[in-house]
Parts: structure tokens; sequence; C-alpha cells
């Protein structure tokens, strides 16, 4: 038996072993090259304009009977008054929290009993307000959406609600030090201009918004000539006009015109590296920031690959240098975001306070080096496929398509863009992309924020960095171009 038993082991062993080898000669030692772009095919956007001005747009997809309608006011963020950032992100976020006679719970039941619920949010450049419902209750649900943004009540409890909850969603976003120096870097970018401001507003500016405050900007901005009406899915160019029609042909357009523009861009006063001191922190948040071109420029798409290959995926550059390579950060990306007048390029990690100084050097390297030599084939394919693949999934469902169109309408782009992406993308070369990095992300305009305890790594900064300055967090002032309250002077 005990022989038996052997002879049975010393097999299991063998087969194990052979299996074993097999799996690994079998298992590839490097991922596969990326496969051909995925062909695209959508209708092309249809855009009719009521005679309130209110522009309709529509793009049919009938494999489903679903239907997005989101509603576009062609302004947002850099709307708020001086002293009064977080206004437009809180006058849209109480459109859904009673309107038409109707209270936030009896606007989110009709919601529900139609089958969707609605949304709505103020970006920079846009407000928006949409839902999605199968095709047969579209009538009802373009009248509920009507109602919430033509009828909001703006109801003073709800009004001290919304604070509350922005006033707590800051207090915990400015506790994360790569969000804090976000939030610093686009002042460090924009200074005093519209851009520069937190768009959720600041610790002060929340307590000072009134409701007529609010009301004043309800009555300015949404009105039928600076609106956009979206609709994606099972339904035709005739049925989107008749239906807008019937629910804001009579949204009658002010006679006053409408309030203009104010200045994107400010005079930046910020150095351009700045410590802010968290005494206590546990890690140091590091973001570098450039200013970036309209979203109308010519030029957009070779920004997006180059943003690709710079921190928009985990195997992009920034996150292979500083995390994979070397074990700095949990993570490290860039963001890439044009509006209307200007944009922001982001590039940010968070990391241990002594590794602050490294993390800097590592990433303004990785913006100089993307200007002085060529991306690589077989890593410009693959940051390609990932950009294909994103945006091939963002157009799966009709909301997504309705998010798409929705944003080349408010920046004026051809609408037939939407199609037309994967083409853009993929005719992008390596030379257009040194070009855009030598005139847009080089170290000339580049501002880095560094928010965590100075106490650990002040020095080392400094003698890197001689130029770069020290505030402290205690005194940090968002409303102020220069971030600080008045009266007091940096280090």
């Amino acid at each position: 038996m005990s022989r038996a038993i052997h002879r049975l082991a010393l097999a299991a062993l063998i087969t194990a072993s052979f299996a074993c080898r097999v799996a690994a000669a079998d298992f590839p030692t490097t991922p596969p090259a990326p496969g051909p772009a995925p062909a695209l095919h959508i209708p092309s956007p249809v855009r009719q304009i009521l005679p309130n001005g209110l522009e309709v747009i529509s793009v049919r997809r009938a494999d489903l009977p679903l239907v997005t309608a989101r509603l576009l006011i062609r302004r947002g963020g850099e709307m708020d008054p001086p002293k009064l950032a977080g206004l437009a992100s809180l006058t849209a976020n109480l459109l859904t929290k009673g309107a038409a006679g109707r209270t936030a719970p009896q606007i989110a039941a009709d919601a529900e009993a139609l089958g969707g619920s609605l949304d709505a949010y103020a970006g920079w450049d846009q407000s928006s307000v949409g839902i999605t419902v199968t095709t047969p209750k579209i009538d009802a649900a373009l009248a509920l959406l009507a109602d919430v943004v033509r009828q909001p009540t703006f109801a003073p409890d709800e009004l001290a609600r919304a604070r509350k909850q922005a006033a707590d969603d800051l207090e915990l976003l400015l506790s994360q030090p790569t969000a804090l120096a976000s939030l610093a870097s686009s002042r460090a970018v924009f200074g005093e201009g519209a851009y520069g401001h937190p768009r959720g507003g600041t610790p002060e500016s929340l307590k000072r918004i009134t409701r007529a405050d609010v009301l004043k900007l309800h009555e300015e901005l949404y009105r039928p000539d600076n609106a956009i009406l979206v609709m994606t899915g099972d339904i035709t160019p005739e049925q989107a006009l008749a239906l807008a029609q019937r629910r804001f042909g009579d949204w009658a357009k002010p006679a006053s015109a409408l309030p203009p523009l104010p200045a994107a861009n400010g005079h930046p006063t910020l150095p351009a590296l700045l410590v802010i001191d968290q005494p206590g922190g546990g890690q140091a948040g590091v973001v570098a920031a450039h200013a970036a071109p309209r979203r109308d420029d010519a030029r957009f798409y070779v920004g997006t690959v180059a943003n690709a290959v710079l921190g928009g995926s985990y195997s992009a550059r920034l996150n292979e240098e500083i995390r994979i390579k070397r074990g700095l950060s949990y993570g490290a990306n860039s963001s890439f975001d044009p509006r209307r007048d200007g944009g922001l390029w982001l590039a940010s990690a968070q990391t241990k306070n002594p590794s602050a100084v490294q993390v800097v050097q590592l990433m303004q390297g990785e913006f100089d080096r993307l200007g002085k030599t060529p991306v690589a084939a077989a890593e410009l394919a693959a940051r390609k496929a990932t950009l294909v693949g994103a945006y091939g999934r963002s157009l799966e469902t009709t909301a997504g398509l309705a998010r798409r169109v929705g944003e080349l309408a408010v920046y004026g782009v051809d609408l037939d863009e939407v199609g037309r992406y994967v083409d853009a993308v993929e005719a992008v070369t390596p030379a257009q992309i040194e070009d855009y990095a030598r005139a847009y992300l080089g170290p000339t305009g580049r501002h880095v924020v560094v928010v965590g305890d100075a106490s650990v790594f002040a020095a080392a900064m400094h003698r890197a960095y001689p130029q770069s300055r020290q505030i402290s967090k205690k005194l940090l002032d968002l409303d102020n171009a220069n971030l600080e309250a008045s009266g007091h002077g940096s280090h």
C-alpha cells in the first residue's frame, strides 16, 4: 500500500511540475499589441432653433427605447460674482430641490415614477439638468425638466441645506493635500480671473450667498436664448422639435441682454513654486499646472493625446516614473481641461513628505521630456488605444452621447466632430506632440504647488528651488488671488 501511495504521489508531483513548466512557457511576458481602432457609427446631430432662441439638438439612436434629455445653459462657475464663489453651483443644485409648487421629495418621486432621476450641476462654461427615460415617457420628462429650469422655488430652507452640504464637502476637500494644491494651482495660473476661484465656493463665500443672489443669477442666465436642449436616443428630429416647442416654446426671451462674460484669465501673482504648510499633515500633495488653449483650438486633439502620454492612464509616464518605478505614490496622473476662454493642464501626485522634492523634480522632468524627445511608436499606439476605447465606452449610453454632443454645442464646435474623434486621435503624430509640449508645457508659465508638512521638506525644497515661497494653511484665503488673507505676508 505504501509503495502504491508513493508512486501516486510521485506521479502527481511530476504532472504538477510539467503543468507549471507548460503554464510558464505559455504565459505571455508582454501585453498584446493594441488592435485596430473600432469603427464608430454615430448619426449626425441635427440642430434646430425655436423662435425664442432655444437651440434643439437631437441624435437618433433607435436600437433601444430610451431617450436622454439634457438642458444646458451656456454659462457656469465663471459667472460667480467676486466674493460669491459657488453661486452658480448652488443655483444649479437647487433647481431640483423645489419647483412649480413641488417640494424636493415630490420632484424626486415624479422623476422616479417616470423611471429616471434628475441630475443638475454647474461646471465651467455651462450649467446642466438632465434625465433619461423610456421613449413613451419623454414628453412627461420634458414637462418636469421645464418646471425645474423655469420655475424653481429656491426655498430658504433648501438653500440653507445646500449651503451646509457644500461647506461640508469643501471642508473635506481642503483636508486633502492634493485637492487643496489643485485649487491653489488654479489661482496660480488664472490669478484674479474668473477661472481662478474655486467653483464649489470657499468657506467665506458660501456664508455670503443669499436667496436674492441665487434669484438674480437665475434670472440673468436661465433664458431660452442662452440654452441648448439636447435629446439623444429613440427620437427623430421632427419629434424632438415638436416636443421642445410644446414644453419650452412659451419660454419668453427677455428683452435685456445677457450679462457680459468676465475675463477668464487674470494676472498671476503667485510664484512658480508655492509651498502651503500643513503642520502635521501625513502626506504631501504635489500639483504642476499650465494654462491650456481654448476648447475650440485647432490642436485640441494633439493636447488630448499629449495628456494621454503624460498621465492619462495607469501606464502613462507620470505613474510609470513616480509609482511603478519608485513607489513614491499610490498614483500620479494628469488632466487636460480646455474651456471657452482658455483651460488648465494639471499633473498631480500624493507622496510622503520626505519625498516631496523628488516628486516635484520627476513631475517637471516628464513635462520637459514631452517637448524634447519624440514619443515612441509603440507607446503612442498604446495611449491612442486607451483614448479610443474610453471614448467608445462613453458613447454606449444615450446619457454619454448627450454629454459629448452637449460639450461640442456649448463650445461652438462642429457637432459632427462627435463621429470624427477616432480619426482625429489616430492622426496625431509624435512631432505634433513635441511642438505642442514646447508651446504649452515648458518651464515658462509652469506653476507648482506643494501642500504638506513643510518642516519635513522646506529646507530641501528651498535649496532645489530658491525662488519658492511658503505660506501657512491657517492663513489661506481662497477668495484672494494671492491666497493670503489681507494683512498677512508670506515667508
